[in-house]
């Protein structure tokens, strides 16, 4: 006989459950909006219920979709979360600032180090050329061994490139594209290798999902990855459901990792349970593993001393801590990082946006009038009340979500001092600004969607095809 779901339920931990009823939450939204028979529809709903109750009885606060529970631990640094305190983990972000996370802080938390005015300046003086906006902004903030990297590019040595995405969805938001926006450009001023893993696998552990969906999403996000301009000749992309079956050298260094990491280590690291399936635990390993250029024998020609440079954002940096202890112990180097801060939701940058909230951001798929309108309607505002008092006193760039939006994407440093400027004093008002944001962002998605129409189901085929690329090694 089956145990009982209340049963299950009492094993779980308050993130766990919260997890649950979100799943379950999208999964009830999905029946609906593919019309399924009323009993299914209702039993889903009495399930969601279900669950919520046992939230509320676990954690004694009524489930808030986007808060987690309050009484989780913060990653790795062994203290309890305090009311003013972020929580950040791979998959949550939780901040009661308005003004979104406090990174200075993340840095102490995480142990990486700030990227400064030197070492932007050293950077510019490598490639010759000035550094992106998301440097130049501190959109990209923190860092891991990135002065090894510049010795070794000073000194005609090889690096590459990994960064990678969840496929959780069929449609990717605007936020999605920060990492791949950035990686396309170190790629074009330092001329190197770069894989991209779509964690297929993941997704199918921690969603309500089918293999099968797993991978049509992989594939389906690997057209807006592809439309990003990255040169085929010189980028691997791959799916880990599919690639993990054809390359001997990606599966030793997952043998090799889970072999050095103890069950206790990773409970620690990502809050793993007891009740957890066994494919979660062992995922931290998968994510591993293109850290290490002998995962892909057919592009470094089997070599094992080749650093990798990884630009994610800093909710991803557990894996590679990890990776990073593992990595001197099986006799490969350890990668290097540049971390990103997280893309606001419209509604403000307390939390990461949602691929399942259509109002939580911009989607690639959106039209020029849904674009519009989700600004207008969502997009939190850092102006006053009134007029009267936005003219007197002036908005708040700080919490203003369509200025955050304008420092990712509008590439004129003066124009957007200008907007500060104007919008601080009083003169510019909110839906002046909220303009300037639409007029910005509704070119650029109308280009992406006029590349990704030109992006086949064969080229996708030949970007995830293993092969050696436009380098020698």
């Amino acid at each position: 006989m089956a145990d009982s779901p209340n049963c299950d339920l009492k094993s779980l931990s308050p993130l766990q459950l919260f997890e649950r009823v979100t799943e379950q939450g999208e999964k009830v939204r999905a029946l609906k909006a593919g019309k399924a028979p009323k009993d299914e529809i209702d039993a889903a709903v009495r399930m969601l219920l279900s669950l919520k109750q046992s939230y509320k009885t676990t954690t004694g606060q009524d489930y808030q979709a986007g808060l987690p529970p309050r009484d989780l631990v913060l990653i790795n640094n062994g203290t309890t979360k305090e009311e003013d305190e972020d929580f950040v983990d791979p998959w949550t972000v939780q901040t009661s600032n308005a003004k979104g996370v406090d990174y200075d802080k993340l840095i102490v938390r995480f142990g990486s180090s700030k990227i400064d005015t030197d070492l932007i300046n050293r950077i510019e003086r490598a490639i010759g050329q000035k550094p992106h906006r998301f440097l130049r902004r501190g959109i990209f903030f923190s860092h891991r061994d990135m002065d090894q990297i510049l010795d070794a590019y000073e000194n005609k040595k090889s690096f590459y490139l990994y960064t990678g995405r969840g496929p959780s969805s069929q449609a990717m938001h605007v936020g999605h594209l920060i990492p791949f926006i950035f990686t396309k450009w170190l790629q074009e001023v330092f001329d190197v290798p770069l894989v991209i893993q779509l964690t297929d696998d993941e997704k199918y552990l921690w969603k309500d999902l089918t293999t099968e969906k797993a991978y049509e999403y992989a594939r389906e996000n690997a057209k807006d990855i592809i439309a990003c301009g990255f040169d085929i000749n010189k980028t691997f992309i791959f799916s880990d459901l599919d690639y993990l079956g054809t390359s001997t050298g990606f599966y030793k260094n997952i043998v090799k990792v889970q072999k050095h990491v103890t069950f206790n280590q990773v409970k620690g690291i990502f809050g793993f349970t007891d009740s957890d399936c066994i494919g979660k635990i062992s995922f931290p390993a998968i994510q591993a593993a293109p850290s290490f250029s002998s995962s892909f024998p057919q592009i470094f020609n089997g070599k094992e001393n080749i650093q990798c440079l990884i630009p994610c954002a800093i909710d991803q940096d557990p894996y590679f801590r990890m990776t990073r202890d593992v990595a001197p112990r099986i006799g490969q180097p350890k990668p290097a990082l540049l971390h990103s801060v997280f893309f606001p939701a419209l509604q403000g940058a307390q939390t990461k946006m949602s691929a399942s909230d259509p109002n939580s951001s911009i989607f690639l798929t959106d039209t020029p009038k849904q674009i519009k309108t989700k600004i207008n309607k969502h997009a939190f505002s850092g102006g006053r009340d009134t007029i009267e008092e936005h003219r007197k006193y002036g908005g708040n760039c700080d919490v203003d979500v369509s200025f955050m939006y304008l420092t990712f994407f509008l590439e004129d440093d003066d124009r957007l001092e200008q907007l500060k400027q104007a919008y601080t004093s009083g003169e510019l008002l909110t839906g002046e600004l909220k303009k300037v944001l639409i007029e910005t962002l509704q070119p650029l998605i109308a280009a992406h969607q006029e590349r990704r129409k030109e992006v086949t189901d064969e080229m996708v085929k030949q970007f995830m095809t293993p092969r050696k690329l436009a380098f020698e090694f």
